[in-house]
């Protein structure tokens, strides 16, 4: 009798401790997922029968009172498709530097059967909603940085250099440009020899960030892998030529046998180059006083 109250004792204790274990891990697991969640997502255009909205994320000690330095993040995938999530880690961590950070959707052909020409009208309408709302979205309108990879590089480059491809119906007196620029193997001549000229053809000039640069154009951090199949390193060298001959800052940073999408979290084992561009991002912006402090990666 005393063994068998002992054994159902023991059997109750040990279902008492799995079930405290069981809550504990998914109350833990809850709390991360929260954290990856944005703190607002907002409409920011309806176009081609989609509401188009940008997801934003706030410093752990955000105060209302204050206007913070922001960067938005356009995803890439040729125009052709992708996900808003690439660049959430990114977004995360220059939250946590104390940054506004926001990821941007915009129109691309699987979905929405739309061209390039579209998807960079989407992007300035993205920049131009936040300079309309900056007041009561608590953004320093004086330090915003406009960054992406692939197309997305070429779609944050194109919202500060191209003069064109406005939303029609837009008020184009507020500026699509960014203060800074950070590029992460960022599609920038669309040109004869450059990538997508078989979508984009005779309009290149319209479209192409590497033809459009201009005295003013902002600092920027350009990535790149030198086995990069899209985007050669000679393309690079050109459009970091090009600013310096205007007076303009270009850091550029090439990373050998590399190929496109290497920074990418998840992309290396132990994540070297995500941990390294992101970190080479961060000082790049700390010396532009748009952060304070070392970089916390």
């Amino acid at each position: 009798m005393i063994k068998e109250k002992l054994f159902y004792m023991n059997k109750f204790l040990t279902i008492l401790i799995l079930s405290v274990l069981t809550f504990t891990t998914a109350k833990s697991q809850s709390q991360t997922a929260l954290k990856t969640k944005p703190v607002q997502e907002l409409v920011y255009k309806e176009a081609s029968g989609r509401l188009l909205k940008l997801s934003f994320y706030h410093p752990a000690d955000f105060d209302a009172n204050k206007k913070y330095p922001t960067m938005i993040f356009f995803f890439g995938g040729g125009w052709i498709g992708g996900s808003i999530t690439q660049f959430e880690d990114q977004a995360l961590y220059f939250a946590s530097r104390g940054m506004i950070t926001i990821l941007a959707d915009y129109r691309v052909k699987k979905t929405d059967n739309t061209s390039p020409f579209d998807a960079v009208k989407d992007a300035k309408s993205a920049m131009r909603y936040i300079k309309i709302h900056a007041n009561e979205l608590h953004i320093d309108t004086d330090k915003i940085v406009a960054a992406g990879g692939s197309a997305g590089g070429h779609l944050a480059a194109a919202t500060t250099l191209l003069s064109g491809l406005n939303e029609e119906g837009e008020d184009v007196s507020i500026s699509t440009k960014a203060n800074a620029l950070v590029l992460f193997n960022p599609v920038i001549d669309n040109g004869p020899n450059g990538y997508g000229y078989e979508r984009i053809g005779d309009r290149y000039m319209e479209i192409s960030p590497l033809h459009a640069i201009e005295k003013g154009a902002p600092p920027t951090i350009f990535f790149l892998g030198t086995k990069d199949k899209h985007i050669p390193v000679a393309t690079a060298e050109a459009y970091k030529a090009k600013m310096e001959a205007i007076g303009s800052r270009c850091d550029l940073f090439l990373y050998e046998n590399q190929e496109h999408g290497f920074f990418n979290k998840g992309k290396k084992q132990g994540d070297k180059y995500y941990i390294e561009t992101v970190r080479q991002s961060d000082l790049f912006l700390a010396s532009l006083g748009f952060l304070k402090g070392k970089p916390t990666i």
